[in-house]
């Protein structure tokens, strides 16, 4: 059995949001015949944690810096979009709201 490596608190916060961005853009897509906005959602939004795994098998600390600092890039851009999408579309406000958030709150870390 292989030993799982524990997960920073980025890593883990990371993957949690782009699961919260997959399962919003499908309900997103069901009620939208405006597919750019979700799909430009999912390309920016995914690889933040794509960026978080691959800084932490980095191979130099400068390595580390510069995939963290891609990341954090893709996070400005998520939030964005996200902001667009509360603007434009009649959504779940709250949903939007707390997306916006944990978007943030990977900024900051």
């Amino acid at each position: 059995m292989q030993q799982r490596r524990s997960q920073s608190i980025v890593q883990e916060k990371s993957f949690h949001f782009a699961v919260q961005l997959v399962n919003y853009s499908r309900r997103l897509r069901k009620d939208s015949t405006d597919l750019v906005l979700t799909r430009q959602l999912l390309r920016s939004g995914t690889p933040i944690g794509a960026n978080v795994e691959e800084a932490l098998g980095g191979q130099s600390s400068k390595d580390f810096t510069s995939k963290l600092a891609i990341a954090a890039k893709e996070a400005q851009e998520t939030g964005y979009w996200l902001r667009l999408l509360r603007e434009t579309q009649p959504h779940d406000q709250q949903e939007l709201a707390d997306l916006l958030k944990e978007c943030d709150g990977l900024l900051r870390i």
